[in-house]
């Protein structure tokens, strides 16, 4: 079994190629919700919902977010009325976001949640929230704190940041379901998400970094030079305190990391680092790195 640590979009292109190349019941995923937010009196949890449609086989590929095919006739008409959402909601995505939201009110655990959900959609693998716990990612900018939605969508990141903040009203905790699937997990991979705001969040998760400390970690950089692949995880990055580099990524990591991964292209030197073709263009670019990530798991 291999548990990823997911977020945005980087990790699920990788688990698009992961889910060819091994029994898609031994994956596990451990997702960010630290950029989770109510919309519309509806819960959204982007990086849940996109690794959950991925493996439903409706995400839409296009953008990686949402439902392929998707209709906006309720989103349209909410704008007519006056009410803004800044993020464009589909029709079959806000059915899931009403679930969320009710169960969520009426007390459900986020991980009991997204069984039910997962179940529904004929979702195969693992997958879970990395917290019951409620945490926003929020970062501080010129406007004050906002939502990193707010930044990334509604400001199409083009405000400058001084620093990122987690805000909970306790501290956030792995699930037992999280930790079980670690311990029982042979490898745990880092997906190539945003450092900062993907990752970082699960990994304060409390019980998250004990649990890794017996396990070999795999983790794959976002990062070719100083720019990412996709995404605001250079300015995340740098507001931070790190360098926008693989390398800078490494340091965000630590000492958690047995193997680190990085671009054939990139020009920055990670010491002791491996380098595969990580730019997952297509479909078959995911299967080649996710075959060549499982050769490496299984050679530890």
């Amino acid at each position: 079994m291999i548990t990823f640590l997911s977020g945005g979009t980087g990790t699920p292109k990788l688990l698009r190629g992961m889910q060819k190349v091994m029994d898609r019941h031994e994956i596990s995923v451990v997702v960010n919700t630290a950029e989770d937010i109510w919309i519309s009196g509806n819960h959204i949890s982007p990086d849940l919902d996109t690794v959950m449609y991925l493996f439903a086989g409706v995400l839409n590929t296009d953008t990686w977010w949402g439902i392929r095919n998707d209709t906006f006739i309720t989103h349209d008409e909410i704008a007519q009325m006056g009410l803004e959402e800044f993020i464009a909601i589909g029709d079959r995505d806000r059915a899931v976001h009403i679930a969320r939201g009710n169960m969520l009110r009426d007390g459900m655990r986020l991980t009991n949640i997204t069984k039910n959900l997962c179940d529904r959609f004929g979702v195969r693998e693992n997958v879970l929230p990395m917290s019951d716990t409620e945490v926003t990612t929020r970062v501080k900018t010129e406007l004050g704190l906002i939502h990193y939605q707010e930044y990334w969508v509604r400001s199409k990141g083009q405000i400058q940041i001084e620093s990122v903040v987690r805000c909970s009203t306790t501290p956030p905790e792995s699930t037992e379901e999280v930790i079980q699937a670690v311990e029982a997990s042979d490898v745990v991979v880092i997906g190539p998400s945003n450092p900062i705001t993907s990752i970082t969040p699960i990994l304060e998760c409390r019980g998250l970094k004990d649990a890794l400390r017996d396990k070999f970690v795999i983790a794959i950089s976002p990062f070719i030079g100083d720019a990412p692949v996709s995404g605001p995880a250079a300015a995340l990055m740098k507001a931070s305190g790190f360098e926008a580099t693989s390398a800078g990524t490494a340091a965000c990591y630590k000492d958690l990391v047995d193997l680190f991964i990085h671009d054939i292209r990139d020009p920055i030197e990670v010491k002791n680092a491996i380098r595969l073709d990580t730019l997952m263009t297509g479909e078959e670019k995911s299967i080649e790195l996710a075959g060549s990530i499982l050769s490496l798991a299984n050679k530890r």
